[in-house]
């Protein structure tokens, strides 16, 4: 489509008569539209004003509505309607492969003397572009329109993104036509996602303000954004794309790696043709590397070296590839950037998952444009081995991340007024006990009420492998810390329906639903409660494990490190955060006021009760949908009747039991020649063992 075609088609709905008129009125919307979005994600530079463009938008999406008009590629669908009940996984056609990394000019013309030598060339032409720092997505397309996005994953198999994807402005869902050229039968496209800069720092202030914990860097928010398994979530966050290459295309034949840019900009695609060059040599690439370091801090998004591509196609053909990577092209990676700056002091952070962190509070210093003030140290371990004292000068290193982290201590500039730093024995936020593991990684505070993490601990504690609460997610959890109505954990028992109409977007119906189900969750099992208390190293299985050695909960508290460690799978570890958790008197006061507020534990795991365990020893591993149960449920079942539910296959699996939309973990049943069952084969084996259904 030209600029000079009419971009904004005079239509009028109440002159419309038939659906074969509303049918030409909607392909002519379409277009535009289409082209308009072209106009302002790809070349920002569009040609009428937003109104303008919500207006086409509105007259499109009533008149597919009015005359049942709609389809899947159409502007309007770029929001899909339900979320997904999980990501599945694709494979691809042709791998999505990483690139070699080099960090200094020697690798990059060793990279080039190799192409030279294989070729038999005396010269190679590149194409040279940044080394974006994003999510890799693959793009199929099926006679112009999306079919699918996946992301890299292993390389041979990704996950489905289609539905979130398709809701980022940048990702056209039909291509533009080329003039006088059929459209491709096949196209697979590939590039990345990203988050700018500032984009990115608003959405953690918004994050912040709501309560919800900060990004750590663009990339992680990019990645996270496009792995919702709601794409509503997706929708809602600053998604941009550049698109960079194009491993399959059955069409006309194309020579150079510079013609598919261009062709893939004439499709509508975002391409970042400012930033890719053509260079005669290795001579010319490395000069367009310094620039990009030059530029790098002025960009609005995160790159972190420079990709350095052969031109020619078939010479891309001959040179081939290694196992992980092509042989035709590299990665320069750009050096991080790093500066020197004193500790000022070292504070103790504690996350909303109860997690002590370190942090060095420093001098500010200016990294790569941006002032830094604070450095995470990780954990205590890393601040004892790197020896970190109070006071040190230390190298701070910055490589996107929102919080920098410190390298390394000078040493050799100490002067005796450092001091070594070491972790409070209780949580600074509430003066609970705090577990420390042997390796000095994890450090945690034991508190259940502890404030810095009530919001994170409700919403656990609600969630459906614990008390199973519908309707009590991430928002509603911060809403009733926030109004003040849960202080603790036993505070949930009380809410009156008076209490929830208080709180924004509650009716009487959603207020009295909510309240029918903290009901129910007061009848539980031991090892859901368990798991809900969320005792530091505790996870499904272990809490399995615990309700399977003992009758109650009383039990529990009152065992000694001794007889759990006497428990086969229970460590030392764990066993110290166990009776840590029940010897902190907070702890304590919190599970009587459960009790006294009517909670009821069951525990039909107990060994001691004569359960029958008909399933005990085996594993078993889940993949696709199943008719008869969810997933849960059916690792729930196995697991009352002992046998192990686990995600991944391995040669100590027993069963894989498959359904429609079983991914990758069927492949690795095969490798590992594990038993295939389907869920008819599932029944029968659980009622020939006797398992009642």
């Amino acid at each position: 489509m030209s600029d000079k075609q009419n971009h904004t088609p005079k239509v009028r709905p109440e002159k419309i008569a038939s659906k074969e008129e509303a049918g030409e009125a909607v392909e002519k919307l379409r277009e535009a539209i289409r082209f308009h979005d072209y106009r302002y994600y790809v070349l920002n530079e569009p040609v009428i004003s937003d109104r303008k463009y919500d207006e086409l938008f509105q007259v499109l999406n009533d008149l597919e509505q009015q005359w049942d008009l709609v389809v899947p590629d159409s502007p309007t669908q770029k929001v899909a309607g339900e979320p997904m009940q999980e990501l599945g996984t694709v494979r691809h056609t042709t791998p999505m492969m990483s690139l070699k990394a080099v960090y200094n000019e020697a690798g990059v013309r060793d990279f080039a003397r190799t192409c030279r030598r294989q070729l038999g060339l005396d010269k190679v032409e590149y194409v040279v572009e940044p080394k974006y720092d994003g999510l890799s997505i693959e793009l199929v397309y099926e006679d112009g329109r999306l079919v699918l996005a996946a992301t890299r994953g292993d390389g041979e198999r990704g996950e489905d993104v289609t539905a979130n994807v398709r809701t980022i402005g940048e990702v056209p869902l039909s291509l533009l036509k080329r003039q006088d050229e059929k459209m491709p039968s096949r196209l697979v496209i590939r590039g990345e996602i990203y988050m700018r800069i500032d984009e990115f720092n608003t959405l953690n202030r918004r994050r912040e303000q709501e309560g919800s914990r900060p990004f750590a860097n663009p990339r992680n928010a990019a990645a996270g954004s496009v792995r919702q398994l709601d794409p509503r979530i997706t929708k809602q966050r600053p998604l941009h794309l550049f698109l960079y290459e194009l491993p399959e295309y059955e069409g006309r034949s194309l020579k150079t790696h510079w013609e598919t840019l261009q062709i893939m900009l004439e499709w509508g695609l975002p391409v970042n043709r400012q930033m890719q060059y053509l260079v005669a040599g290795v001579d010319e690439a490395l000069e367009h590397y310094d620039q990009l370091v030059r530029a790098r801090d002025d960009m609005n998004f995160e790159i972190d070296g420079m990709v350095v591509k052969v031109n020619d196609l078939e010479d891309r053909s001959k040179l081939g590839a290694r196992s992980r990577d092509p042989r035709w092209a590299i990665a320069y990676k750009f050096e991080p950037r790093r500066d020197t700056t004193r500790v000022r002091d070292i504070i103790v952070n504690v996350g909303r998952t109860g997690a002590l962190t370190p942090v060095a509070l420093l001098d500010p210093v200016n990294i790569g444009g941006v002032e830094v003030s604070r450095a995470s140290l990780h954990n205590l371990s890393q601040v004892e081995e790197k020896d970190i004292r109070i006071g040190d000068t230390v190298e701070v290193e910055r490589a996107g991340d929102v919080i920098p982290y410190v390298v390394r201590s000078l040493k050799e500039q100490r002067d005796n007024s450092q001091k070594r730093f070491t972790m409070p024995e209780h949580c600074p936020a509430c003066g609970g006990e705090v577990f420390i593991s042997r390796d000095r990684k994890n450090v945690r505070c034991t508190n259940v009420d502890c404030p810095a993490q009530l919001k994170e601990r409700l919403q656990h504690f609600a969630s459906r492998q614990a008390l199973d609460i519908e309707g009590l997610g991430g928002k509603r959890a911060r809403q009733l810390v926030d109004m003040g109505f849960v202080k603790s954990l036993p505070d949930l028992y009380m809410l009156s329906k008076d209490d929830l109409l208080q709180l924004p977007g509650y009716a009487d119906k959603s207020a009295t639903n909510l309240l029918a189900e903290i009901k129910e969750a007061k009848s539980i099992t031991l090892e859901r409660f368990i798991y809900a208390l969320g005792i530091p190293l505790l996870g499904s299985h272990m809490t399995q494990v615990l309700a399977f050695h003992f009758k109650d909960l009383d039990a529990l508290k009152n065992a000694g490190t001794e007889e759990l460690q006497q428990i086969n799978e229970v460590g030392p570890e764990v066993a110290r955060s166990v009776v840590s958790f029940f010897s902190e008197e907070k702890n304590q006061r919190a599970l009587q006021a459960m009790y006294e507020a009517g909670l009821r534990l069951e525990n039909p795991l107990y060994s001691g009760g004569g359960g029958e365990r008909p399933l005990q020893g085996l594993k078993f591993v889940f993949t696709g949908s199943l008719e008869r149960w969810t997933r849960d449920q059916a690792k729930e079942l196995v697991e009352r009747y002992g046998g192990r539910a686990t995600s991944a296959v391995s040669g100590e699996t027993d069963y894989v039991v498959t359904g429609p939309g079983s991914g990758s973990k069927l492949d690795q049943a095969r490798t590992h020649h594990v038993a295939i069952l389907n869920e008819n084969d599932f029944v029968s084996l659980l009622l020939e063992r006797g398992v009642p259904l």
